[in-house]
């Protein structure tokens, strides 16, 4: 191996997760069953994936572990907030996403993982309604009370590293406003004043994690990392942050069918995306405020993929204002499908002298499923970044999410074409294992 500057990944890595759901529980327990040899975890990235490391005679492809130190799946503790008490074996049971067999082979170490007290408030869920929250004043209150927890789990569990992960319900959206948002002493101030309007539950989470020198991962499209204050306490701290949205199903098919249509050359008229979804998320999402987050989120993807000022004969046609194509996003819950979504998307494409043409794609996908490989991903890779020293916004990550980061300040443009994300991943991963990044971005 070349000579790395990396940290080794030497004790145990606590993975403490907001939320305690169907993705969390999915997570949990394909963690627990590879390590005993029970299941295979397909879908993650860090565990199969190869990339080509040198040119010429000294060429390989290697496994991320094989490059750069990794946690090992053995040495991982979870544990987990949730508004719900019930524990990590009862909540798989609950969500149906697995079948009983899978859980059981597990149910002891299951049954350990107890949730502690959320940090909540009912209105930016309306539609969780559980008492296992904590009694908490203010949001500077909540902020002490999570980094209390943070620190008890550390000790309890003799954890020598923690990452801490959201994959609990997306929040009702919160615009970033400059004066609250834009500097860490104001979003300070803002939480010790109580300003619950610009104050999610959430970013309470995400700053005490940072303040306890510990990685924060945003697998909803919350605003929560997303704004300059806590792009300051990451550098401050000298933390990783990464987010917004797992990308599982939907999304994940536009970042790379839409770069089959730029590279071809054809026009896009229309974009219609539709799902059903009919678990817990689905539920959250049902109302309009929640959906306007994820909706965000999800229209984001095509529009720095296909762009009509760079190409306007194709792509500066089909909505109203008729200066680009229509991308239309919909979300519909459906409580039969539970953990089941379903994703149908009709593109509207033009060719040759304009002559129409349609793609349709139908993905039957089980969300949690490929949620969980993301979340093992996202938190080895984490703890990966904090421990070669890398801080602040993760741009390499951006491959394993919906609405990736950036800093729009400055105005940067988000990367979300799938192929150029893999390769910020893969040069990313060759420059922390002392091999030269050699993949351009074009």
């Amino acid at each position: 191996m070349n000579k790395t500057n990396v940290k080794p990944a030497e004790g145990k890595l606590g993975i403490l997760v907001v939320g305690n759901g169907a993705v969390a529980t999915t997570f949990m327990t394909g963690v627990l069953m590879t390590r005993k040899g029970l299941t295979k975890p397909v879908g993650s990235m860090t565990q199969y994936d190869k990339i080509r490391v040198g040119r010429g005679a000294s060429k390989q492809y290697l496994k991320y572990g094989d490059i750069v130190p990794l946690a090992s799946l053995d040495d991982i503790v979870f544990g987990c907030w949730d508004v719900y008490p019930q524990n990590a074996y009862q909540s798989a049971i609950y969500a149906e996403v697995l079948k009983e067999k899978d859980i059981e082979s597990v149910r002891d170490e299951l049954e350990q993982i107890v949730p502690m007290k959320a940090a909540f408030d009912h209105n930016y869920a309306k539609r969780l309604s559980g008492d296992n929250v904590k009694s908490c004043a203010t949001r500077w209150e909540m902020v002490e009370a999570l980094r209390d927890d943070i620190r008890r789990f550390r000790e309890e569990k003799g954890c020598s590293r923690l990452v801490v992960l959201w994959a609990a319900s997306t929040e009702i959206y919160v615009p970033v406003e400059k004066s609250v948002h834009y500097h860490l002493a104001d979003l300070e101030a803002a939480m010790k004043a109580d300003d619950r309007l610009h104050i999610a539950p959430s970013m309470c989470y995400a700053y005490a994690a940072l303040s306890e020198g510990v990685p924060f991962i945003m697998g909803a499209p919350n605003t929560t990392v997303d704004i300059p204050a806590m792009w300051e306490l990451a550098e401050k701290m000298h933390q990783p942050i990464a987010g917004k949205d797992f990308k599982t199903g939907q999304t994940l098919v536009k970042s790379g069918f839409a770069p089959i249509i730029g590279t071809r050359c054809l026009g896009l008229s229309g974009w219609f995306s539709t799902n059903i979804l009919g678990n817990r998320d689905g539920l959250v999402l049902d109302e309009p405020e929640n959906f306007r987050t994820k909706e965000v989120s999800k229209l984001s993807t095509l529009e720095t993929i296909l762009k009509p000022d760079v190409q306007p004969d194709l792509y500066g046609h089909g909505n109203d204002e008729d200066n680009q194509y229509y991308h239309k996003v919909r979300i519909n819950y459906y409580p039969p499908r539970n953990d089941n979504k379903e994703g149908w998307d009709n593109i509207d494409i033009f060719g040759w002298m304009g002559y129409p043409m349609q793609v349709k794609i139908n993905f039957l996908c089980r969300d949690s499923i490929l949620a969980a490989p993301l979340c093992l991903d996202l938190c080895l890779l984490s703890d990966l970044a904090a421990r070669a020293g890398r801080y602040g916004i993760q741009r390499f990550l951006s491959f394993f999410l919906k609405s990736p980061m950036y800093d729009y300040t400055q105005g940067e443009e988000a990367v979300n074409n799938l192929y150029q994300q893999y390769t910020m991943l893969k040069n990313a991963i060759r420059e922390m294992g002392g091999y030269e990044a050699d993949e351009e971005i074009d």
